[in-house]
């Protein structure tokens, strides 16, 4: 294969491309209804957590990362957001390590319109997979499985160990590729 002079806008190739372009178009859209609601200031991915400590209670943010399915880092970052816009306050858990989440009364009282929000958004989304050859979700959740299964870097390995590069100029690129282990 070759550098292409003209990118193609289907298929498997530019996949991380097309799906940040998807995910883009997804959240913008939520955000606009935010924004139609008056909740300015607030992100499609403060929702699940808003609802997780609504639901839930008081959460460790290890305990929010697993249960919305995000790295800690990632939900770490995400609670920060939600503690700048008085969504969220932070406590200290049982031990000095572990910070509690709770909610604030402002953000207690956006769940009314929260729970609006997520039936319309959910019944859009249902919507939105009857149009597509397989349910959008379900596709998601078989991507996540496989690459838990084996991730993207040791398919990419192997593809590299079954093919031989063009040009000795790519040869170091390819070997250190080749050599990540594939278990």
């Amino acid at each position: 294969m070759t550098v292409r002079s003209s990118l193609p806008g289907s298929g498997s190739e530019l996949l991380g491309t097309r799906l940040r372009h998807l995910l883009e178009l997804l959240e913008g859209d939520v955000a606009a209804v935010y924004a139609d609601l008056g909740l300015t200031g607030f992100r499609p991915r403060f929702t699940p957590i808003v609802v997780l400590l609504h639901t839930d209670g008081p959460q460790s943010i290890r305990d929010i990362a697993t249960a919305t399915g995000v790295t800690h880092s990632a939900a770490s970052q995400t609670i920060a957001q939600m503690v700048t816009e008085q969504l969220v306050i932070l406590s200290t858990g049982s031990d000095a390590r572990t910070r509690l989440a709770r909610l604030t009364p402002k953000a207690t009282r956006l769940i009314p319109a929260l729970d609006a929000e997520w039936a319309a958004t959910t019944a859009a989304v249902g919507e939105l997979e009857a149009e597509l050859s397989a349910p959008l979700s379900d596709v998601i959740d078989e991507a996540l499985a496989a690459l838990r299964r084996r991730s993207m870097r040791e398919r990419i390995a192997a593809a590299a160990s079954n093919q031989e590069p063009s040009n000795t100029a790519r040869s170091a690129t390819w070997d250190a590729i080749s050599r990540v282990p594939n278990p």
